[in-house]
């Protein structure tokens, strides 16, 4: 009967930890179909494969770590940086000298991207995960495991949607800027720092990230653009 028990309450860990990385994760499936885009369609179900699993051995890692690694003052800030810097980059068209780089370079270049991103995406994903686990880092990698498929088909039917509407892709990069902009707001040191803020400025700040994300990508992209026709 014990057994039973205990098979029981390790099936609900494993269900809570896979809802908590779907739900969660919604984001990540954007970013991993953003930076797979690009790849020609015979390496996208590489780049979508192998980006998901460097980022969830990562994110397995990271459990170990999670309430140390968000105590370190101004973590997220400097996250949210990177992350807008990833949103402007995914709006840029290629430049024409990367035409002649191997496939296998561009494939390298969306894994990296996608490990990246979903790295800094993740920090309250690792620790919601890390509580629901209660420590046992063998569930949190079942867990993690099991809900990979459904990421990975999500960054398919993500990158579909691409294909069809361009528009997609700006959305996907402003959702970035958004959610840079919530992570400024997390972030504790900065917090204290400059104290109580109003009310709008939770909806302020990560409206502020993506526009910011949207005005200078789109301002970059014509820019390149025009010397690109001016060559």
């Amino acid at each position: 009967m014990h057994a039973l028990v205990f098979d029981g309450d390790l099936i609900v860990t494993i269900l809570q930890i896979i809802t908590i990385d779907v739900l969660l994760g919604g984001d990540n499936a954007v970013v991993i179909a953003l930076a797979c885009r690009q790849l020609p369609p015979e390496l996208r179900g590489k780049g979508i494969f192998w980006g998901t699993f460097g980022a969830i051995v990562l994110r397995i890692v990271l459990v170990f770590f999670a309430l140390e690694l968000l105590a370190f003052p101004y973590l997220r800030l400097a996250g949210s940086v990177l992350l807008l810097w990833i949103g402007i980059k995914l709006l840029l068209p290629e430049a024409d000298d990367h035409a002649g780089i191997p496939a296998s370079t561009h494939l390298l270049g969306a894994i990296r991207t996608v490990i990246v991103a979903d790295t800094v995406m993740s920090l309250d994903n690792v620790v919601a995960i890390a509580g629901a686990a209660n420590g046992h880092i063998g569930l949190v990698a079942a867990g993690i495991l099991i809900s990979v498929p459904i990421i990975v088909w999500g960054s398919q039917l993500v990158l579909r949607l691409m294909d069809r509407f361009p528009i997609v892709i700006t959305f996907g990069a402003a959702l970035l800027g958004w959610i840079a902009g919530e992570m400024v707001l997390d972030d504790r040191a900065l917090a204290i720092r400059l104290g109580a803020l109003p009310p709008w400025s939770h909806y302020a700040v990560p409206l502020a990230g993506a526009l910011l994300v949207i005005g200078i990508g789109h301002t970059l992209a014509k820019h390149r653009q025009r010397r690109k026709i001016g060559r």
